[in-house]
């Protein structure tokens, strides 16, 4: 019996009748699995009674099943929250803290202020467009929907001609949102250039602070990249750093968009 796992010292063991001493032991075999279940199934399971069960929860400092099966709940994330990496392989361990790092420094570098502001700005204009190429057409496309969902007059481009063609024609009172990784694709470059001619507004969510298309852009939501890709020969890295943006920004926008009406 494992008494110091559920924090109950060895008076308090010996304090529980039978039934109540059993209770502690089943759970203690089937810790991971008892924050899933109810007190009925726990009574089905162990073969006791629901009064034994919140008996022996209130007996060890709890007011019921349901406040064990909290505690239990976070002492288990705590304990276990980087336990499965140490069981596998080293570069898959890399890779998995890679994703986690892209998502947690993405976070950090985003300011709220500016978020606000590029909330503000795509619910003031006529029509939002939506311009990307490669692998970050997908986020875009997403975007594109969900700003639709929310009665926004949105549409989303890829072609690099179409690109080129619009952004000649977009007026001030409408708005562009870019979607590129590096930010030097010609044809998003070549579109931003035209837009700041007309004096359209635009909004880059990329992570490269430094590029061409970042330094056009009147607003610019930065993620972080890692350094590390496992398909260096072809440029196919992780977008996740633009995903975060572009979750957190429509989000914000929903939320916004809500206690606005």
């Amino acid at each position: 019996m494992s008494e110091i796992s559920l924090g109950i010292s060895i008076e308090e063991y010996q304090s529980l009748s039978t039934a109540e001493r059993y209770l502690i032991e089943y759970i203690n075999r089937n810790i991971e699995t008892i924050p899933t279940l109810s007190i009925v199934k726990l009574s089905e399971l162990a073969n006791v009674s629901t009064a034994t069960i919140v008996r022996t929860m209130k007996k060890i400092g709890y007011e019921g099943f349901t406040s064990f099966k909290q505690t239990l709940k976070n002492n288990i994330a705590d304990e276990s929250k980087y336990e499965f990496i140490e069981q596998v392989d080293q570069e898959i361990k890399q890779a998995i803290l890679k994703n986690e790092a892209e998502v947690t420094n993405t976070i950090k570098m985003l300011k709220t202020g500016l978020i606000e502001d590029a909330i503000q700005k795509i619910m003031s204009v006529d029509k939002l467009y939506l311009f990307a190429r490669g692998f970050s057409e997908m986020i875009a496309s997403e975007m594109a929907v969900k700003f639709q969902l929310l009665e926004k007059n949105a549409e989303m481009h890829n072609d690099p001609n179409i690109i080129r063609s619009i952004s000649k024609r977009i007026t001030p009172k409408e708005l562009v949102l870019f979607v590129s990784l590096n930010g030097f694709t010609e044809e998003l470059v070549e579109a931003c250039k035209n837009l700041k001619i007309s004096n359209v507004s635009t909004i880059t969510i990329t992570a490269n602070v430094d590029s061409p298309l970042a330094e056009l852009s009147e607003m610019v939501l930065v993620g972080y990249k890692s350094p590390h890709s496992y398909f260096p020969e072809y440029e196919v890295r992780s977008r996740l750093p633009l995903q975060v943006i572009s979750r957190i920004l429509l989000d914000a926008y929903a939320i916004r968009r809500r206690s606005e009406l």
